[in-house]
């Protein structure tokens, strides 16, 4: 369900490499293929070729359970679901699934002094990812075999939310870089390649049935750090002098509050139980999750 956008260009492309028919669920109004940053041609080519396309709306809930249904799909990976009602069709339309696949967040935690989070962790009913939250809940009272992963901020090519694009705007406009509170809480980005693999090595995984794993780079980084990271990499000024001004959510504008999710962070352990390691076995014991990318 998607795979046009962000997480789901990268992921697909993987799957397909591993030799899996993959279908892509959209409602048609993007290209079904782009070529990736890198990407030769002959490659992008042979991506092409193999992808299918299934168009349709999934509120359109009738289309859905008719359309999945008549295909019969093994494996789900729902990439871009935020309601829990938008999931129930698709059960519906295969009793026979072997894996349902979900993208949810760590935005799902309820605020807390006391960090990193785990996956244990009192979730909050309110939170603005609560509709993630509701489809965690129905997939387990269905008794589907089901993965929740829960992302902290996605960052790489093709990102549509302005995670690390924002700040290079600042930084090339030459403007000051607002950073809500005191600028030194901390947070932890992963890269959209990493998140992809992620995805891959929970399928068929009997280690991950019925499980939820956060998932983030090795690294914390605090707001200003991630400003002066960003002015670093770009060389356009001295990343030690950088204009940082302290906010408040409400000062900030719609798109600005998202960024920073209200002024607060999120930050996830990366060795902790129920983990995954990097060659894609899963454990109850302390592993390391994935190496972040450094392009």
């Amino acid at each position: 369900m998607g795979g046009t956008r962000f997480i789901g260009v990268f992921l697909s492309r993987l799957l397909v490499k591993e030799g899996h028919q993959v279908t892509l669920f959209t409602r048609g109004k993007a290209p079904i293929a782009q070529q990736l940053p890198g990407e030769s041609d002959q490659e992008f080519a042979e991506f092409s070729s193999k992808i299918l396309h299934l168009k349709g709306d999934r509120k359109d809930y009738d289309f859905v359970k008719s359309s999945l249904s008549a295909k019969g799909f093994d494996v789900v990976y729902d990439i871009n679901g935020r309601e829990a009602d938008e999931v129930e069709p698709i059960l519906d339309a295969l009793p026979n699934l072997e894996q349902f696949i979900y993208c949810s967040s760590a935005g799902v935690y309820l605020k807390s002094d006391l960090l990193p989070h785990c996956e244990t962790d009192t979730v909050d009913p309110k939170s603005r990812h609560k509709g993630k939250l509701n489809t965690e809940s129905v997939l387990e009272s269905k008794g589907v075999n089901w993965t929740s992963l829960r992302p902290v901020y996605i960052y790489g090519p093709l990102n549509y939310n302005p995670v690390e694009e924002w700040f290079f705007h600042r930084l090339k406009a030459g403007r000051p870089i607002p950073i809500p509170g005191s600028g030194i809480q901390v947070t932890q980005l992963g890269h959209v390649k990493d998140l992809a693999r992620a995805f891959v090595q929970v399928l068929g995984n009997e280690k991950a049935s019925r499980q939820v794993f956060n998932i983030s780079g090795e690294k914390y980084v605090t707001f200003d750090g991630l400003a002066r990271a960003c002015a670093k990499v770009t060389g356009l000024l001295d990343f030690r002098s950088l204009n940082l001004c302290t906010t408040t959510p409400k000062s900030l504008t719609l798109v600005k509050r998202r960024l920073f999710h209200s002024g607060t962070s999120i930050s996830l352990r990366q060795l902790r139980r129920q983990s995954m390691c990097s060659d894609g076995n899963l454990s109850l014991t302390w592993w390391k999750v994935l190496q972040t990318h450094t392009t």
